[in-house]
Order: C-alpha cells, then structure tokens, then sequence
C-alpha cells in the first residue's frame, strides 16, 4: 500500500519578517512532526516547540494532533503583556482620572454631577 502525501502550510511571523511554508507530508503525519519537516525553524531559531503554543487555522492544537489536506499549521509567539490585565489598568486609570464612574466603572452621569 502506498504512502498517500497531503499538501499543508507550515507559517510562522514576526514584526520584521513572516515565512509561509509549502510542505508535503505522508497522512497522519502529527502537528509537530510537520513543522519539524518544514524547516521553518531554519528561518526562526527561536522556536520551541516545548514552549510555543501551535494551531490549526487559528485554533489551537496539540502538537500530537495529526494534519489533514490543507491544513495551515500556525506556530504562536508568547504574549508580551496579559490582555486582561492591561484592560483592568486601563479601566483603573479611568476612573482616577474621572472618566469613568468609580463605583460602576461605566461613563459618569454628566446630569447627576451637574445638579
């Protein structure tokens, strides 16, 4: 029985450079094994497949995870800052600066500070 190749991408980017990879690979080949496959870390050294997180089409994946025709293999960079904490300073700052009530974090009643 022949080994049947399926076509897939393997992409990965910074600010400064991305790199979109074409590969072909036997069927059943796992997330992980493509990448390595691909080379791309010949263009990316610092990626780590122990620490950086990897998906599928924009949804995330285990690197056991197996490909299938067409796939898009997406090898994630660690967040710099926590979204959710950067948004809660935000909102903090806010309200010290009166811009938001303090009580309900919402936009202050004009009306109510006016009478």
């Amino acid at each position: 029985m022949a080994e049947r190749l399926i076509s897939i991408e393997v992409v990965y980017g910074t600010p400064e450079k991305q790199k979109i990879i074409p590969v072909s690979v036997i069927e059943g080949t796992t997330v992980a094994d493509a990448i390595i496959q691909s080379g791309i870390q010949v263009y990316f050294p610092e990626i780590d497949l122990q620490t950086n997180a990897v998906g599928i089409w924009n949804k995330t994946c285990k690197p056991t995870d197996t490909v299938r025709q067409g796939d898009r293999i997406e090898i994630y960079r660690p967040l710099i800052a926590d979204p959710k904490e950067i948004r809660r300073r935000r909102a903090e700052q806010a309200k010290e600066d009166g811009r938001a009530d303090k009580v309900t974090g919402g936009r202050p009643d004009r009306q109510r500070s006016q009478k």
